[in-house]
């Protein structure tokens, strides 16, 4: 009799939060100005970071800018629907680095809630980290998200 491995895929990371901000700013905050609340710890440049860049088209690169003007890639836009949803490729692997070959999915809804919007966020297909990642990595990131969409709630509130 053989035994039958089966290997469990982890949950997508899923996070809901309610801005004060109109549909539109909630959307144009956290993509066109990404660079404003992303923390600058969490960086992968040399130079210290200037920019995230989220370029407003399917097909668009998704890469943060240094200070000396150096680019690093992570990943690329798979569909925009301005202002209601943004389908992104995060292309940065286990080890934090960027992979051509390498695809997870950032989904980030918009719909607006009276004097406000809900933003439905998920990070999905986490079981390509597998190939690359130690244990804990995907709670890690459950984690980051989690700080990294407070710091965003805080600029598109201000």
């Amino acid at each position: 009799m053989s035994a039958e491995t089966q290997l469990i895929s982890p949950a997508p990371i899923r996070k809901m939060l309610r801005v004060r901000a109109p549909q539109e700013k909630a959307f144009r905050v956290f993509l066109a100005g990404m660079g404003r609340w992303w923390p600058k710890s969490h960086s992968l440049l040399k130079s210290r970071q200037r920019d995230v860049v989220v370029e407003p088209h399917a097909g668009g690169r998704w890469y943060e800018v240094g200070e000396d003007g150096s680019e690093y890639p992570w990943g690329r836009v798979l569909e925009w629907d301005a202002p209601n949803r943004a389908l992104l490729a995060w292309q940065l692997n286990g080890a934090w680095e960027f992979d051509g070959d390498f695809e997870t999915e950032v989904e980030i809804l918009f719909r607006p809630d009276g004097d406000g919007t809900i933003v439905e966020f998920e990070h999905r297909k986490l079981e390509a980290f597998e190939r690359t990642a130690r244990d804990g990595h995907v709670m890690g990131m459950d984690e980051g998200w989690e700080a990294i969409l407070d710091g965003y709630k805080a600029e598109v509130e201000r």
